[in-house]
């Protein structure tokens, strides 16, 4: 079973990154929307965490592109229709907030 794990809260802010990461399965997702996106500044904790965990992190691009943050490879740009696809393509949808 697949869950769409969904994080929209600041990486700075408290723990919840690194408690979704810690329970992220081999088949799961994760969406960074809204202020979770600033996870993708290089050289942060949440930046070399996300990129170690080698898990598929999808990153909304309006919210990276509205914070100037770059995409890295590792991470897939999508918009919001892709968002919904990713809801129905995943078993379970959890979004931590």
């Amino acid at each position: 079973m697949s869950t769409l794990h969904v994080l929209s809260h600041s990486p700075f802010g408290d723990n919840r990154l690194a408690s979704c990461l810690r329970i992220l399965g081999s088949q799961d997702a994760l969406l960074l929307c809204g202020d979770a996106t600033y996870a993708l500044q290089p050289g942060t904790e949440p930046f070399a965490a996300l990129q170690a965990a080698g898990r598929k992190v999808f990153v909304l691009a309006e919210d990276a592109q509205g914070r100037a943050l770059h995409i890295p490879d590792w991470a897939e740009a999508i918009d919001y229709p892709a968002f919904v696809e990713l809801s129905i393509e995943h078993d379970k949808v959890n979004s931590w907030l």
